[in-house]
């Protein structure tokens, strides 16, 4: 029978002793007695606390708050007030679920007062979520991360074989569901032998015990010769089948080498073992029958191989009779003597031609060495290198002839006399180029402005002053003129002054000088070495 759902009105609510302030203050003193210390006050709340609260105490509040260390601290709450709550790690680890922020539960525990930091906490042992058991919650919460992980899903479950070697049972000795499998197996096909492997099915440490019997028939799947495992149990509450959403046992399932079938309780009960699995039965009878193959189908299916393998046979034997017989009509065998002479003179022919063909081709070969043998002998390297050293000197005399009476034909001495003419020529041309454009750089050149009055201003690490905000009042500068210079300290400097002298007059001439020595000093491929003397 399932546990019925929690109803807030069947709480203990039986009245909690108040504590009556006149007697605390009573046992303190009154204000002419002596105070007491800290740790004394600390020690007397402490003792109240525990001497008229129960022992448990179960509270209906709102979580809120919540921080998830090793242990659980979070504060309960109503509309009117606030406590401070902790649970252990060892008792969280029981509620079987994470409760959330604002989510409505029932505590059960003791109200503790730590004296060294002054506070007053709620220590829970229990929790229970309001309108659901803590094991509904705790099943919903583990299928939403097993579903996550991937652990249900279908793509990853494997197919039954189809006439496995052994069965593995997992399951009670004494349980009913074992016999239900027995008469299953024994009905269907009795020749597949079962392995059981006997495990608590329910209470503590049930789950333990079937992930141990997993693992250790995952190992001797082999050796034992075990294709598929079986877990199953008959129905029972909630409570009754709660080993079986172990997630250690899920863990081995899921990481067993064999295939695993599931069937726990009847057909509408549901658990994580059977989600996992690569197949659920809704019953442990229903699992068997999907497991073990049906014996008369097997046998009907025995009979129609063997009839289509006796018919095989029988036309396989009418074909090679058939094949038997015209092989023995054959002459070969009807008259094999007369094979025999006939393939001799064939024989004998053939080896007739074979040596007609032999010397054939003998005599083609000698006949082609005594071609090559002549071609070689025509052009043999000596007779070679001594027609063409003739033909060489036959060149020579003709080339030595024909080069005399060219030369004896022409006269050298015009040509001689066009080419000094040319090369004076273009040395006069080049000349007066050149003194065209020293004059040209003269009438340019600092020394010539220099010589015609001007000067030139310089600092005294050599560069040239060419604004007048480049000097400093008290700044020595030197002066360059046309035949010397000076130095001088700047005592002022001016405002701009316009600029004067020969300038215009200069640039003109740089002008004049370029276009002289451009027009006197005509393009190197306009001259004609060869050309006739003027």
């Amino acid at each position: 029978m399932s546990r019925l759902p929690f109803d807030p009105k069947k709480m203990n609510t039986r009245a909690v002793p108040r504590i009556d302030a006149p007697s605390l203050l009573g046992a303190v003193g009154d204000r002419d007695a002596a105070p007491v210390s800290v740790s004394q006050l600390a020690t007397m709340v402490e003792r109240s606390l525990r001497d008229h609260l129960p022992p448990t105490v179960r509270v209906l509040g709102e979580i809120g708050q919540f921080r998830e260390r090793s242990h659980w601290y979070f504060d309960l709450k109503d509309e009117g007030a606030v406590i401070s709550c902790v649970m252990f790690a060892g008792a969280a680890r029981k509620v079987g679920f994470v409760p959330r922020i604002g989510q409505q539960v029932v505590l059960s525990g003791r109200v503790e007062f730590y004296g060294k930091q002054g506070r007053t906490q709620f220590m829970a042992d229990k929790l229970l979520p309001i309108g659901e058991g803590a094991l509904d919650a705790a099943f919903r919460n583990l299928c939403d991360e097993l579903r996550g992980l991937g652990w249900f899903d279908e793509s990853r479950k494997r197919a039954l074989p189809l006439f496995p070697r052994r069965v593995g049972v997992i399951t009670s000795r004494t349980g009913a569901a074992l016999q239900d499998v027995l008469d299953t197996a024994r009905r269907r096909c009795p020749a597949i032998p079962i392995a059981l492997i006997d495990a608590r099915v329910q209470g503590d440490g049930a789950a333990e015990q079937l992930a141990i019997a997993l693992h250790r028939l995952a190992h001797l799947h082999d050796a034992l010769g075990v294709d598929v495992v079986l877990i199953t149990r008959g129905g029972g509450s909630m409570e009754d089948l709660w080993c079986f959403n172990d997630r250690s046992l899920a863990q081995a399932i899921l990481n067993s080498p064999i295939p695993v079938v599931a069937a726990i309780g009847h057909e509408t009960d549901t658990t994580i073992a059977e989600l996992v699995a690569d197949l659920r039965g809704a019953t442990p009878t229903q699992a068997a029958m999907r497991i073990f193959p049906d014996a008369d189908d097997l046998r009907r299916q025995l009979a129609s191989m063997s009839s289509r393998i006796g018919a095989h046979a029988s036309r396989r034997v009418r074909v090679d009779r058939e094949r038997l017989r015209g092989l023995a009509s054959h002459p070969f065998l009807s008259d094999p003597e007369t094979m025999i002479v006939d393939r001799r003179d064939d024989l004998a022919d053939d080896g007739r031609r074979l040596v007609a063909a032999a010397r054939s081709r003998v005599r083609d070969g000698r006949a082609r060495l005594d071609r090559i043998a002549a071609r070689l002998e025509r052009h043999r390297p000596g007779v070679e290198y001594a027609r063409r050293e003739a033909a060489l000197l036959n060149a020579r005399s003709s080339l030595n002839l024909t080069m005399a009476v060219r030369l004896r034909s022409v006269d050298l001495r015009s040509p001689c006399r066009r080419l000094r003419g040319a090369i004076s020529r273009l040395i006069d041309r080049r000349q007066v180029a050149l003194e065209s454009l020293a004059r040209g750089l003269d009438l340019v050149g600092p020394h010539s402005v220099l010589s015609r009055g001007f000067s030139m201003t310089l600092h005294t690490d050599g560069r040239v002053v060419r604004s007048a905000g480049e000097v400093m009042p008290g700044q020595t500068v030197q002066t360059r003129l046309a035949d010397g210079g000076f130095a001088s300290v700047v005592q002022g400097v001016a405002g701009e002054v316009p600029s004067i002298g020969p300038a215009p007059a200069v640039s003109a001439r740089k002008s004049a000088a370029r276009r002289t020595a451009k027009s006197k000093s005509p393009p190197p491929d306009q001259l004609d070495l060869f050309a006739p003397g003027r």
